[in-house]
C-alpha cells in the first residue's frame, strides 16, 4: 500500500495520521522515540506492509504481470491501489476525499520535528496535493517517472504506466476484493495496537 491507503487505515488522530506516513521514514526498532501513539501507528503500518505482501489476492495481483515485471510489480501495485483507493474512495469513507487530504496535510504541517526526508518532501506533498491526485490515473506516470529517477537503475520501471493500463480492469477487481479484507485487517490491529502502545 503506498501513502493514502496508509492514512485511511491507520486512524482519524493527528498521531495515528502522522504514524501512517513515518512508517516508511522511520526504520529499526520503536524503543520511545516518538510518542505512544505515534509508534503505534508506525507498528500498524509495518503490518499492514507485511499482511499485503504475503495476501494471496496481492500474490494473484502481483502475477498478472510478465515475469520479467514481477521484480517491480509491488511498487506497481502500491500505485495503482491508491489509485483504485481514490477512484473509489466513497464506498470507502464517509468524507470526501478532499476533506480528508487537506486534514492530513494540516496535520504535516503543524508537525515541527517529522522524521528524514518526510520533513523535506511534506510541503510539495501539499502543494501539489500527492494524495488527492491519485484519482488521476494519467497521474501515475509522474509518480513513475519521479521513482525512475531515483533509481540506480531507471530504466527499470520504463512502459509501467502502459502495463498498468493493458491490466487496468483485472487489478481494479483485485483491489476490490482485497481492500476490505485490508481494511478489516487494520481496524482489529489498530486497536491490539493502541492497547499495546499505552
Amino acid at each position: 500500500m503506498n501513502y493514502l491507503a496508509h492514512l485511511h487505515l491507520g486512524g482519524d488522530t493527528p498521531a495515528e495520521l502522522l504514524g501512517s506516513l513515518y512508517g516508511d521514514f522511520v526504520k529499526g526498532p520503536l524503543a520511545g522515540q516518538w510518542p505512544a501513539a505515534i509508534e503505534a501507528g508506525i507498528a500498524l503500518h509495518r503490518r499492514i506492509d507485511a499482511f499485503t505482501d504475503n495476501h494471496p489476492l496481492q500474490a494473484r495481483a502481483r502475477a498478472r504481470f510478465p515475469v520479467e515485471r514481477r521484480r517491480v510489480a509491488g511498487i506497481f501495485l502500491d500505485l495503482f491501489f491508491d489509485h483504485c483507493l481514490a477512484r473509489d474512495w466513497q464506498r470507502y469513507s464517509d468524507q470526501p476525499l478532499q476533506h480528508f487530504t487537506d486534514r492530513v496535510y494540516r496535520v504535516l504541517a503543524a508537525e515541527p520535528q517529522l522524521p528524514g526526508s518526510l520533513q523535506r518532501i511534506a510541503p510539495r506533498m501539499a502543494a501539489q496535493d500527492w494524495l488527492g491526485s491519485y484519482e488521476e490515473f494519467e497521474v501515475l506516470g509522474q509518480v513513475i517517472a519521479g521513482m525512475s529517477r531515483r533509481l540506480s537503475r531507471p530504466g527499470l520501471l520504463n512502459g509501467g504506466l502502459d502495463e498498468l493500463r493493458r491490466l487496468y480492469e483485472p487489478l481494479s477487481e483485485d483491489f476490490s476484493a482485497f481492500y476490505p479484507e485490508l481494511m478489516a485487517f487494520a481496524r482489529e490491529q489498530r486497536e491490539a495496537l493502541t492497547t499495546a502502545f499505552r
